[in-house]
């Protein structure tokens, strides 16, 4: 049955709980006898989203003074460190990470690993799962904390603006000749995770050049809460889109328990065998969007090929919901 936006906004608002029938309804909406489970549940949460927000902010202080360190010194410790810092952020969060198939390594050559985009959390999830920097824009390196932790992760800051298109991409193949690998989001923005929006090709053009880094197509669902498999209802919860303020998002996330968020890392593909950047984006959106698609369906799930020559009508159209 399809959920009417009002109901969808009202879930996406407050916290929620899933009955014994599975379906969710914000915790508002059933009261228990007297009101006295009602009050206890709303305590155990509020309880909960504190203890995570300290052991955050005691995990990310200490963190960013080792990660200070190792930015000036020499090696590869701060790529390193910094997938440790975001495996155990996710931890504190309470969020599970389940990972299907193996990310690239390239022989020594860089990675750029392409995903589709609908949290914030995204960022944990794959920086505790990937040796790679972030391309984000540049809006978050003006962020409150988040654009310092940005900053120390290496993340590469784009604006889009079309008149840096190109200073941009110098810089980014810049990090890759230096044998960086990236995560790259061509949606361009953050989706509401019900589908996987068509991705900018301009964004694949740091594939190309005379020696193009290999790319990983990536599909990331939230799959789980309380436990049990999430439906369209519980998506806003772990989405992240349009005017939405990130502390209360986060505020809401994390009261719940049973998280959990699906990896799926696909076959790697090599640019060179690709016509054009357009061709590549949409091999790669095929990929990401299908993996997408099985996930959000709560189907087995297993990594994709996909061959070099897509048909051009493959990749234009939003695919369907699920």
């Amino acid at each position: 049955m399809r959920e009417s936006p009002r109901r969808l906004r009202r879930l996406a608002a407050g916290p929620m709980r899933l009955r014994g029938d599975g379906a969710a309804v914000d915790a508002g909406s059933e009261k228990w006898p007297f009101g006295i489970g009602d009050h206890h549940d709303h305590i155990v949460r509020r309880v909960r989203a504190i203890r995570r927000a300290v052991m955050a902010l005691l995990w990310t202080l200490p963190a960013a003074l080792v990660q200070a360190v190792l930015l000036v010194l020499p090696g590869r410790g701060n790529v390193v460190f910094a997938r440790i810092y975001w495996a155990g952020f996710v931890r504190v969060l309470g969020l599970e990470v389940r990972v299907i198939g193996e990310p690239a390594t390239g022989g020594g050559r860089p990675v750029v690993f392409v995903s589709n985009h609908s949290s914030w959390l995204d960022v944990p999830v794959l920086g505790g799962r990937l040796d790679a920097c972030f391309i984000a824009k540049s809006e978050v390196s003006r962020w409150p904390v988040i654009g310092t932790i940005a900053r120390m992760g290496r993340s590469v800051f784009v604006s889009r603006q079309r008149g840096a298109t190109v200073s941009e991409r110098d810089s980014m193949r810049g990090r890759i000749a230096a044998g960086d690998s990236l995560i790259l989001f061509p949606e361009g923005t953050t989706s509401d995770g019900s589908r996987v929006m068509p991705f900018r090709s301009t964004f694949f053009a740091i594939a190309q050049g005379e020696h193009p880094p290999l790319i990983q197509p990536i599909s990331v669902v939230y799959d789980r809460l309380a436990g049990l498999p999430t439906g369209r209802a519980c998506r806003p919860l772990f989405a992240w889109y349009g005017d939405m303020d990130i502390a209360s998002h986060y505020w809401r996330l994390v009261q719940h328990r049973g998280l959990r968020a699906t990896v799926l890392l696909h076959t790697p593909l090599d640019p060179a065998l690709f016509p054009d950047r357009k061709a590549l984006s949409r091999a790669v959106w095929v990929a990401v969007a299908d993996g997408a698609a099985t996930l959000r369906q709560n189907r087995p799930a297993h990594p994709l090929s996909v061959p070099a020559q897509v048909p051009p009508s493959v990749g234009e159209p939003a695919p369907a919901y699920a």
